[in-house]
């Protein structure tokens, strides 16, 4: 997978799509992730009616690197956020303190916002194509198990409009999410 030469075409495409508010599943760390514009009220809507998941929940972003995250999060202390930067990029997720204008369906109830700087190289190429971070979650719906291959995306989540076909990483499961101010393990390994 890593230096693997990517489709610009489809990546381009994978761009117009998110910015027409479309829903693209993709190869993560671990599974098919189920993305889309994260500005995008009515994207991020569809995404949640289609997972069947409650938007108090609140989402993952992810990113190519961190300067796409810095619209949604604010940074921590130098102390706080090495520990950070030292696990990305890789499969590693974060909640880092939200800030003040990021949209409640991204964040749900709380006031962090879980985000990742993707070790994945299509997931990356995804968020550098577009511009920006994405969402990320499992191609799934609720109390189903995640796809892990296209055809699962394709069966599990109908409606998605486009597909980017690619192998997943190595994780059996999602990657971990930490909190960044306490270091608790939220969801393990």
């Amino acid at each position: 997978m890593p230096g693997q030469p990517f489709d610009t075409w489809k990546l381009r495409e994978a761009a117009r799509c998110f910015h027409r508010g479309g829903l693209i599943a993709y190869p993560t760390e671990a599974v098919y992730g189920l993305g889309c514009d994260p500005l995008d009220s009515a994207a991020v809507e569809r995404l949640l009616r289609l997972k069947d998941r409650p938007v108090a929940k609140g989402l993952i972003l992810i990113a190519a690197d961190f300067a796409q995250l810095l619209p949604f999060v604010r940074q921590l202390p130098p102390d706080l956020m090495q520990p950070v930067f030292d696990s990305w990029p890789g499969p590693n997720t974060w909640l880092l303190p939200a800030r003040h204008d990021t949209p409640c369906w991204l964040t749900g109830r709380y006031d962090t916002l879980a985000v990742r700087v993707t070790a994945h190289p299509l997931a990356a190429a995804l968020c550098t194509a577009f511009g920006g971070a994405i969402v990320s979650t499992s191609a799934n719906t609720a109390d189903h198990p995640p796809a892990r291959t296209a055809l699962q995306a394709r069966i599990r989540c109908p409606g998605v409009d486009l597909i980017v076909h690619g192998a997943t990483g190595p994780l059996r499961r999602p990657t971990p999410i930490r909190d960044a101010v306490t270091g608790k393990v939220l969801r393990g390994a």
